[in-house]
């Protein structure tokens, strides 16, 4: 992702003036304006592991100035205008904010927010830009860092770098911030533990785990924000360490968590480059551990079974490893679903002592 310099910031801006021109082209022709985008979905990506990402097969979708598509062709049009100022200024906008300025666009106002948030998905697809490069960012954090790492960030007033050192928040830790572009990194650790869940990322913090295992621990609290996203990336590929997901045993830890990080969605095909981490390997609760460690267990829900059998069929992620189409069949027939905090029921430690000394003995256990 190239940072936001001048020349970068002119791309974009040539980018949004291309598309009103040919708008404004369109209409001095006499012809009905028209716009088009890469369509966002599963069915219109391609896994292919040596790339390590889903790609976009091709496939677009068109928004024509008619009766009724007027109200979504004025947002968008609206909403580039406001891009561009944001950009030539240097300013930017949380997506709430973009949405709370739209309330002054007359008739062109967004009437809740996931209108406005999916107009902004299609222009950032439009202009196969990201919509942090647009000035437009989300509200969520991007996550929590603890272990051995240094994080060089600068101080935004005078512009002097500030050292940070994750080993010395006390029980606290180091917050993902929303743009990681500019931060510079130094690391010994051997590895990045990506968890799903804040409860254990505490577990392993407070008693040190990272010390222990000489790593670098990461709250991913839930499906990673592409931020959050974007900063394991960043530390794979630049401190050349490998990444290990811990998440729940169930289809949402395995297909929304684990699979976005690996290889992004289907909805953000256009940036999955940027945003996903093809070195992880999948190092949480498996169902051969369910049965292993005797875990208790929560039976699978008919949303649970739905999304498998999508994944099964539509997910070319999915398609492409048999080891998770066996995973997942394996799954269903066993009807259950385990959390990570389940591995308490051996010592609240137990996580500590035995369960990932034996995963990182293992590689057999982890999955692609």
């Amino acid at each position: 992702m190239p940072k936001k310099t001048a020349s970068y910031q002119q791309k974009v801006l040539d980018s949004i003036h291309t598309t009103g021109s040919d708008v404004y082209k369109d209409i001095i022709k006499n012809k009905l304006p028209h716009i088009s985008m890469p369509l966002r979905a599963l069915t219109n990506v391609t896994y292919d592991e040596k790339v390590g990402y889903f790609e976009l097969l091709g496939k677009e979708k068109g928004r024509t100035l008619t009766a009724s598509t007027i109200k979504t062709f004025a947002q968008t049009l609206r909403m580039l205008a406001f891009a561009n100022e944001v950009v030539k200024t240097g300013d930017m906008a949380t997506k709430r904010e973009v949405y709370y300025v739209s309330k002054n666009w007359g008739e062109a106002k967004f009437d809740e927010q996931p209108e406005s948030d999916t107009v902004m998905d299609d222009i950032e697809a439009m202009l196969e830009v990201n919509r942090e490069q647009l000035g437009f960012y989300p509200e969520e954090k991007g996550g929590d860092v603890a272990g051995k790492l240094i994080v060089y960030d600068k101080d935004p007033d005078t512009g002097e770098e500030i050292k940070i050192d994750c080993t010395k928040f006390g029980s606290g830790a180091y917050s993902v911030p929303s743009s990681v572009e500019d931060l510079r990194f130094e690391t010994k650790a051997e590895f990045i533990l990506a968890i799903e869940t804040a409860g254990m990322f505490q577990r392993l913090t407070s008693h040190g785990y990272w010390k222990k295992a000489n790593c670098i621990l990461v709250s991913l609290g839930g499906v990673p924000t592409r931020s959050c996203r974007r900063f394991i990336r960043r530390l794979c590929d630049e401190m050349k360490i490998p990444c290990y997901v811990f998440t729940d045993g169930d289809p949402y830890g395995w297909l929304n968590i684990y699979r976005t990080l690996k290889v992004g969605s289907g909805n953000a095909a256009h940036i999955n480059k940027y945003f996903c981490v093809p070195q992880a390997k999948f190092f949480g609760i498996t169902t051969q551990d369910i049965l292993d460690y005797k875990l208790p267990t929560h039976p699978l829900k008919d949303v649970d079974i739905k999304r498998v059998k999508d994944g099964m069929k539509n997910d070319p992620f999915v398609m492409h490893f048999k080891q998770w189409q066996k995973a997942l069949t394996d799954l269903v027939a066993l009807k259950k679903r385990a959390e990570q905090q389940a591995l308490a029921t051996h010592g609240l430690n137990f996580v500590i002592s035995d369960y990932l000394p034996a995963k990182l003995e293992n590689p057999k256990t982890w999955l692609p």
